[in-house]
């Protein structure tokens, strides 16, 4: 039996869904994946130029040092995600008649923009659509409701948001790397809501992972653990790093939900 058509079985016989995903699910949409420092720079070419790359560039020291470079790089993000759709891998699984949560190391919101319920998704590196503030003064967390131009010649913010309670530079609610002042309010509430959820399954559980790499590997670790915790099927879709799972496809996000769902 090929791997898809174990796929598209073991969905039919669960009535539980956990959609795990990494930056892999949103490159159908047309979204860069950061995948090693020549994918990072083919997505923004002034990095490889100031000798930058994602880990470094991903800091908050630099909302200390350089605002108008951290902003240049997460309001091109920002702008970004905001005008891509997602693409209609994220309806199939939205379609799916399973009870479903996510569970995501994106920050681009795409789950929500494609119809997901708020609450039913953890965003467990946080998400750009929110704001906090850089210091930070408080755990306040805000929706970014910001417009942020960005000079792409200098890759220069023109502008970039203040904390609304201390006026001190504000970020995304991002975890960065060497980050000590990510304000985990938010991803603590749905850390919350994703254990009651877990709480409740009472029959066949299905975790289909998307996209996950093994260079962060909080979405692969948090599949694998609640695999073993529940005897449930892992399928595993991505076309470089496949293996470990019950179910290993090698094939990109859309390609594999198209495939899978013609069998469902």
């Amino acid at each position: 039996m090929s791997e898809i058509k174990k796929a598209a079985k073991a969905l039919k016989e669960a009535k539980y869904l956990l959609i795990t995903a990494g930056a892999g699910m949103g490159v159908d949409s047309g979204l860069p994946d950061f995948r090693g420092n020549e994918g990072f720079w083919k997505a923004y070419p002034i990095a490889k130029k100031l000798g930058l790359n994602f880990q470094a560039l991903a800091n908050p020291r630099w909302f200390d040092i350089n605002p108008r470079l951290a902003w240049a790089f997460y309001g091109h993000r920002l702008n970004m995600y905001r005008n891509t759709e997602p693409h209609e891998g994220f309806r199939i699984l939205l379609n799916l008649p399973h009870s479903k949560f996510v569970f995501t190391s994106n920050v681009d919101g795409h789950f929500q923009k494609a119809g997901f319920s708020e609450m039913k998704i953890v965003e467990i590196h946080g998400s750009i659509h929110y704001l906090q503030c850089s210091e930070p003064c408080s755990e306040s967390i805000w929706e970014n409701e910001e417009t942020i131009e960005v000079d792409e010649e200098k890759f220069e913010a023109l502008n970039f948001p203040l904390c609304k309670n201390c006026k001190a530079i504000a970020r995304p609610n991002i975890l960065m790397f060497s980050d000590l002042r990510f304000v985990e309010k938010r991803v603590n509430l749905q850390l919350a809501r994703f254990e009651y959820w877990l709480s409740q399954i009472d029959d066949r559980l299905v975790i289909i992972e998307i996209g996950a790499g093994k260079a962060v590997p909080s979405v692969r670790m948090m599949s694998e653990r609640i695999k073993r915790n529940f005897d449930a099927v892992l399928i595993r879709i991505n076309p470089f790093e496949a293996e470990g799972a019950d179910i290993q496809i090698k094939k990109g996000a859309l390609e594999a939900l198209k495939e899978i769902s013609k069998l469902m």
